[in-house]
């Protein structure tokens, strides 16, 4: 499923905002080894069905589920009828009195759990419109060649059947014969639905048929009800199943079509076997076969057949809008599979859906090349309404999804071909366990793929602010527990740091990578649980990491490490320094720093988690041979180090007869001058960034002397406008996504602060108190001053200014609203300024760069523009 979380704070660029003062009465120090490295982390022992090693063991089981599926497709009513019929193995231990079914189509019934449950502001999982869910008609058992009428009932999205006789366990079978239908929402959660484009509906069909629910080892039957955030836990089995649809509708499906030579072309055929053979995307029906509208057999109706083995699921589409586009996928030992996409006129375009098939084919190729080898006859991308959801063997990406976002959706919603569909576990209790790891796979592929085309290099010490904040939750929480501003963060951004913690920085990539791929030549086709996942890395990787998984997995702790003295024995730096390093926060993990000498010297040193085991406090011996000029924790910005301002030690004063107002004063001549700053009566910006491959666009005004308005806008989302922000006098207003944000004094006192494009110029006017800093800091490298700016008690603005050539390099405010920004890049714009062409932030808990593309002095803004 495609992260949603663009709907989360992108306020101001990346202000947090908290509604109420911070409360600073907090403990200098959190940091308890005893409870990081806690022995008793592991609850139980292994047994004949998981052994302790994290392996299925030597009793392991799991139930089958085999379906043949008949429906058909009315376009007219826009409706589903058919039969299912289940063929259930019970491999258990057990007895079964009686099954469990999934009927999820009844999530859009009006008088729904999943709607009961929904915000009246609304969200991705609402419902827009309703139906009558899945209508049964009728269910029928056959047992020992025995058919009778079942006993069942639905209770909302779930159907039991009540069995005469019970199912004898270890491999006994039954069948489950079930007529039904369903009117297809338009909107469907964003996982399936129908599209009305120019040419036709797009048809996108997903939790079309009654399905087993999961009997397991661990929760015998698993009902957790279908509320939209939870996805899926399913059985696998063989899926055989026709779809019958007017016969100028193009159906692609999961698995193997099976009678290609009744429903398609000679024109079709010959193209298709033509794709099969080339590297390069091969166009099989264009454009204008779309707009002749005869490239098919001449029936009213055609039946499509298809196959897909071993799998927990199936979905297909349909529509006679689609173009249709194919290339080879090239897997190992000379093995071929088929990359293809469907999409409607309108998405068509090299920077747009064009290049589909490419993405597809990449994605797949690399995947299969670096862990797991893809195990499906084709992989289908289909535009529609669906923003992206995942299924066997094909994909719903949004048909207004270009260049990057494409990238980005159509990289993640294969990658789920490995979590969960490969490796089968219980979305519905664990959504980290397909989109964390999935999400992690991504960032891996996407640092490959073509050259790093899309790859933009994390910073996740600003990413911290999003993922620990005050309302941070445990990802190992059920995913319609999570709040809908976090289901990102826990459930993908978290969870995928994680594992390139893991890989990256405690066990090496030789280590993690036989790991991973351990887990899931382990678990392949199989069932599971976080603790299989502990139990296998622990041992494949010859580490003991329960302190890892209790910290990042089970808990809101925070990462707060940091320089707090350098000394020298003796006095003397010709003998070595002694650097101490502090944990002040609850998390440990392993440390580097980068050293720099004054006689230009410069070392990495590594030191692993363990220094975190005697305590908060770790002092170690550098051999330097001359004075350390600065020290930096976690230079390249790996970690989401909460305080970062800690994380650097220059030793160095800031020169004597240095003030603030020189400084000041330096930054303001070097970006024009007093006179030419003054002059600017009204300034627009216009930017873009690119955000989980989404780009998104900033516009901000100024007008004097006191008139402010920023808007940030998703495009891709039909230009969504997640934040709105106004000053206009003593009017101060902040929106999201239409809602208006709470502000107490001291948050609306920093907002006027921050809309001042130049707020240099007021500092030392009334109403601010600055104070330079006795040291330099270190600021991506570079010595810089600090200059911390009192707003009001508890509220305060720390800007830093480049010791060399004076401009602002960083800002940080603290205070009821937070937030970290990098300014670089300064140009001259008209009006003979300068400003920061690159602004560094944070979005969505992801690390972002805007930059300006356009800019506008004294172009006579009126009013009107600020509201």
């Amino acid at each position: 499923m495609k992260p949603y979380s663009l709907t989360l704070c992108i306020l101001l660029c990346a202000i947090t905002f908290k509604g109420y003062a911070q409360n600073t009465d907090q403990p200098a120090v959190k940091y308890d080894q005893h409870k990081v490295f806690n022995p008793n982390f592991y609850p139980e022992k292994g047994n004949a069905f998981r052994n302790a090693g994290g392996a299925p063991g030597s009793k392991y089981w799991q139930n089958k589920a085999d379906y043949k599926l008949n429906v058909t497709l009315d376009t007219l009513k826009h409706r589903i009828d058919g039969t299912a019929l289940i063929t259930y193995t019970n491999n258990s231990p057990d007895a079964l009195g009686f099954l469990w079914l999934q009927v999820e189509q009844n999530i859009y019934r009006e008088d729904s759990r999943a709607e009961a449950t929904s915000p009246i502001t609304g969200g991705r999982f609402n419902n827009r419109t309703y139906t009558k869910g899945d209508e049964i008609k009728a269910i029928f058992i056959t047992k020992n060649g025995k058919t009778e009428k079942a006993d069942y009932l639905v209770t909302d999205t779930r159907l039991q059947i009540k069995l005469k006789d019970s199912l004898r366990a270890d491999g006994s079978k039954l069948q489950i014969r079930i007529e039904y239908g369903f009117d297809i929402p338009q909107y469907g959660t964003d996982r399936m639905g129908r599209l009305l484009t120019k040419n036709g509906w797009i048809y996108e069909l997903a939790q079309w048929y009654p399905r087993m629910e999961v009997y397991d080892d661990v929760s015998g039957w698993n009902t957790l009800p279908y509320l939209g955030a939870g996805e899926f836990y399913l059985e696998y089995g063989n899926f055989d199943y026709t779809i019958t649809a007017p016969a100028s509708l193009l159906v692609v499906g999961s698995g193997e079509l099976l009678n290609p030579n009744e429903v398609y072309s000679p024109t079709t055929l010959k193209r298709l076997a033509e794709a099969r053979n080339s590297d390069k995307t091969i166009m099989i029906k264009d454009s204008a076969d779309v707009l002749r509208k005869d490239d098919y057999p001449k029936k009213p109706n055609l039946t499509w057949h298809f196959l897909c083995k071993n799998a927990r699921d199936v979905a297909w589409a349909a529509s006679k809008a689609f173009i249709w586009d194919a290339a080879r996928i090239n897997l190992s030992g000379g093995k071929k599979a088929l990359a293809q996409s469907v999409y409607p006129i309108e998405s068509k375009g090299k920077q747009a859906w064009s290049r589909s098939t490419e993405y597809v084919k990449g994605a797949i190729e690399l995947y299969s090349s670096q862990w797991f080898e893809y195990t499906y006859p084709v992989a289908t991308n289909v535009a529609g309404t669906v923003g992206g959801m995942e299924y066997p063997g094909i994909v719903f990406c949004s048909s207004e999804s270009k260049s990057s976002d494409l990238w980005s959706v159509t990289n993640h919603e294969f990658g789920h071909n490995w979590f969960p569909m490969i490796v089968g576990s219980n979305e519905r209790k664990y959504a980290w366990m397909d989109e964390g790891f999935n999400t992690f796979l991504n960032n891996v592929d996407t640092k490959v793929f073509n050259n790093g085309e899309y790859y933009v290099k994390p910073d996740e010490q600003k990413t911290a602010i999003e993922q620990f904040g005050p309302d941070a939750e445990p990802i190992m929480t059920i995913p319609d527990v999570l709040q809908d501003n976090f289901l990102g963060v826990a459930a993908y951004s978290k969870p995928a740091l994680g594992l390139a913690i893991l890989r990256e920085q405690v066990l090496g990539e030789q280590r993690f990578d036989y790991a991973f791929k351990t887990y899931i030549k382990r678990w392949a086709f199989k069932h599971p649980t976080p603790w299989d996942f502990f139990h296998t890395m622990d041992n494949a990787a010859g580490e003991d990491l329960s302190w890892f998984w209790n910290e990042w997995f089970f808990t809101t702790w925070k990462l707060d490490q940091g320089i707090r003295d350098i000394t020298y024995p003796d006095g003397d730096a010709s003998k070595g320094a002694l650097i101490t390093l502090e944990n002040l926060e609850e998390m440990a993990l392993p440390i580097t720093i980068q050293i720099k000498e004054e006689n230009g010297k410069t070392a990495i040193v590594k030191l692993p988690v363990e220094i975190w085991q005697r305590g908060g406090l770790w002092t170690f011996h550098y051999k330097s041979t001359s004075k350390i000029v600065s020290a930096v924790v976690d230079p390249d910005h790996l970690l989401p180090d909460i305080n970062p301002e800690n994380n650097s030690f220059s030793g160095l004063p800031v020169p004597a007869g240095t003030t603030a107002s020189s400084v000041i004063k330096t930054y303001i001549d070097a970006i024009g001058g007093t006179e030419k700053l003054k002059n600017i009566k009204d300034l627009q910006i216009s930017s873009t960034g690119t955000i989980q491959g989404s780009e998104v666009q900033m516009v901000s005004r100024y007008r004097a002397p006191d008139m402010y308005f920023q808007q940030i806008t998703v495009p891709s989302y039909n230009n969504l406008v997640v934040t709105h922000v106004l000053v206009n006098g003593e009017r101060v207003s902040v929106q999201q996504l239409s809602r208006e944000i709470p502000l107490d004094e001291a948050g609306k006192k920093i907002i006027k602060a921050k809309s001042k494009p130049f707020p240099e110029l007021e500092y030392e006017k009334g109403g601010y108190t600055m104070e330079l800093d006795s040291t330099l800091k270190i600021v991506n490298g570079d010595l810089a001053y600090e200059i911390d700016i009192n707003l009001a008690e508890g509220t305060q603005i720390r800007n830093f200014y480049n010791q060399k050539t004076g401009l602002k390099i960083k800002q940080v405010v603290e205070g009821s609203v937070n937030s970290v920004i990098e300014f670089g890049d300064y140009e001259g714009i008209n009006g003979g300024i300068r400003i920061p062409f690159l602004i560094k932030t944070t979005l969505l808990g992801q690390s972002a760069e805007f930059k300006v593309k356009e800019t506008a002095v004294n172009s006579g803004m009126t009013a009107g523009g600020f509201q």
